[in-house]
């Protein structure tokens, strides 16, 4: 007992850490508790703070922060606008033509799985091929189930997407135009003598920018080459299939091998073992390879490094609690993590006088 108080008062004694713990706390606990509620005004801010740099670029050209703010809006407003008419009407074709395609292609694999027994005995036995025709077919029913329930409940997602499209616009607008009299609205909330969190304030401040600004350029260039590669290849379902290979960016190691498969079985559905799609898979696989080692480490060079591990785990538990954004800001968190016990001082005492102020 003797030895827990002692750990207690050696890290928390001063009151500033006690502030930064409640601090991280209180957020934790909002955004567990009302994070659906509040996933509006989150999103909001999150495409907020995603604006904020290309007005931050403009200010620094001697512009002022209203008209800055006004024609970095007027360029969201229209990327927005391009997506909706433009991306969503092409892709919930493609959806709709994968859906209907979906029996013959898995017609034309049951055939290929049922000669693999014939061609190499040795390796596959036609026990085990039936077995997984028959998890394949399984599975295939609860996609349907599931298909069906989205059908029915795509009232209720319209409605929701409705309201989203007149009510981030408007949040987005009001975050970049007042970010000044919100951050300071916050910070007479806070107590004066808040160093510490302030120190932590400002390196994760750096690192989330360059992260989250860099993962949208990567998906939006991911994306952008995919589609122009498929579509040159003639691959179907093109539009489909860079989305989901910008997209598989998101979750570094895992997502650009999960969306390898749809890509190669379209292309073989298509072609077939051919030149066409050898050459399509080694298009591909250049892709990610650039991205990996060319357009990452120019993205992210500001990124502290983490180890491969403690990615993965983070990618995890943040996803296991928040889904999509977890995954999205798994990084970032990470990195506040990292730096909270980075600035966790050794002896508190040492900080009580001389921390610097927000």
């Amino acid at each position: 007992m003797n030895i827990v108080t002692s750990w207690f008062r050696r890290h928390f004694s001063d009151p500033q850490i006690v502030f930064l713990a409640l601090l991280l706390l209180a957020v934790f606990a909002v955004l567990v508790t009302l994070g659906d509620t509040l996933m509006p005004v989150l999103a909001s801010i999150v495409i907020a703070y995603l604006l904020e740099g290309l007005v931050a670029f403009l200010e620094r050209r001697q512009w002022r922060r209203l008209p800055s703010v006004l024609l970095v809006y007027l360029l969201f407003l229209c990327f927005v606008g391009l997506v909706l008419l433009g991306v969503m009407p092409l892709l919930s074709r493609q959806v709709s033509d994968l859906v209907q395609q979906l029996p013959f292609m898995i017609a034309v694999g049951t055939e290929a799985l049922v000669s693999l027994p014939q061609r190499y005995p040795e390796l596959v036995s036609e026990a085990q091929i039936a077995e997984l025709i028959t998890a394949l077919r399984a599975e295939v029913i609860t996609f349907g189930q599931q298909a069906l329930s989205w059908s029915l409940a795509s009232v209720v997602g319209v409605l929701t997407m409705l309201v989203y499209l007149i009510l981030m616009p408007l949040l987005v607008f009001f975050f970049m135009k007042d970010k000044d009299l919100i951050l300071d609205w916050f910070r007479r909330l806070l107590p004066h003598h808040r160093g510490i969190a302030s120190h932590v304030w400002r390196d994760v401040d750096r690192q989330i920018s360059n992260y989250v600004r860099g993962k949208v350029w990567e998906i939006l260039i991911v994306w952008g080459v995919s589609y122009a590669t498929f579509y040159v290849f003639g691959l179907k379902y093109a539009m489909l299939l860079s989305l989901l290979v910008g997209l598989s960016v998101i979750i570094p190691y895992i997502g650009a091998t999960v969306v390898t498969l749809p890509v190669l079985l379209v292309a073989w559905f298509q072609w077939g073992w051919g030149s066409q799609f050898a050459w399509l898979a080694l298009a591909y696989f250049i892709i990610q390879t650039l991205d990996g080692n060319v357009l990452v480490p120019l993205l992210f060079s500001e990124v502290v490094s983490l180890h491969p591990v403690a990615i993965i785990v983070a990618i995890l538990v943040f996803g296991g609690i928040w889904g999509f954004w977890g995954v999205f800001f798994a990084i970032p968190l990470a990195t506040l993590v990292k730096a909270i016990l980075s600035a966790w001082p050794e002896n508190p005492e040492e900080h009580r006088d001389d921390a610097p102020r927000l």
